[in-house]
């Protein structure tokens, strides 16, 4: 929603600005609100045809301030996406420690907590990438006239925001096709890589969730577990030690928090209470 909303005021802002300075650009012109359009989705997109470029101090000022702009919204776009996968990953963490509890390690168990999907998704974006990259050279040949290798070439290095120069958008319904086309087609490349990188670390996770679902505990790994020296483990031993070989914490974080439990515990029950807490308030009261 954040990333709709800033894309929303980064396209109506860049484009009041820009169709006010108009004037101030030079390059092969079409519409007044086309090109502006078009100049913002291209500076935002990375691509840089060089078709349309700021021919004053005040636009250049202006497109630098879009250009970081466009690369934060980018950056956004991104981060969110690598925010998901890491959600995506620890949920599954959490269905496949449920399922440990609830059913036991067993083989249906261990094909249910694999990670289906990815290869369809991947093999659909693909797919629409490839219709995206056919429909683009057509149009550029059909529309802009160019003979097809250069209208393949134009789709290849604008969709991979290289954007030379030498091929791009000239009509004025070319760049109504492009406004989108560019959008659509730069992000549909962007989610395929994602989706790529997400089939990379499938195997991983695989790997994860067997060792996990299917690991029985050994007096070893109670031993190894057993900080408290009891010869039993409770819910925060056994949560530390099953953390600890997921490899989602170290031996350094846990002695880290220790060494912090040890500052806290003014008593030194090994336990934290108000008291501490109190005693702790007051040192840090207390004048220099």
């Amino acid at each position: 929603m954040h990333v709709a909303i800033f894309l929303a005021v980064y396209m109506v802002v860049g484009t009041l600005c820009f169709y006010n300075l108009r004037p101030q650009m030079k390059g092969e012109k079409t519409n007044a609100i086309i090109d502006t359009v078009y100049f913002c989705i291209v500076t935002m997109a990375t691509v840089g045809y060089g078709d349309l470029v700021p021919d004053s101090v005040l636009t250049k000022l202006l497109a630098c301030v879009f250009a970081f702009t466009g690369l934060a919204l980018v950056g956004l776009v991104l981060s969110r996406a690598a925010d998901a996968l890491v959600k995506k990953h620890e949920d599954l963490l959490v269905k496949a420690l449920q399922m440990y509890q609830s059913c036991g390690p067993s083989e249906e168990t261990n094909k249910e907590v694999k990670i289906k999907g990815v290869r369809y998704k991947c093999l659909l974006v693909f797919m629409l990438l490839v219709v995206l990259i056919i429909t683009g050279t057509t149009f550029l040949a059909t529309v802009e006239k160019l003979d097809l290798i250069d209208a393949f070439y134009c789709v290849c290095i604008t969709i991979t925001t290289l954007g030379y120069g030498d091929q791009s958008f000239k009509t004025k319904g070319g760049r109504v096709f492009a406004v989108f086309w560019i959008l659509i087609s730069t992000i549909t490349l962007a989610q395929f890589f994602a989706y790529v990188a997400e089939l990379k670390t499938e195997s991983r996770h695989r790997e994860l969730f067997e060792r996990v679902l299917g690991r029985k505990m050994t007096e070893d790994d109670l031993e190894k577990a057993d900080v408290n020296d009891d010869s039993s483990l409770e819910t925060a031993e056994f949560i530390l030690y099953m953390l600890q070989e997921m490899g989602k914490i170290s031996k350094e974080d846990i002695s880290l928090v220790k060494e912090e439990l040890e500052r806290l515990d003014a008593d030194q029950s090994r336990t934290l209470s108000a008291s501490d807490i109190m005693v702790q308030a007051d040192k840090v009261a207390l004048p220099m």
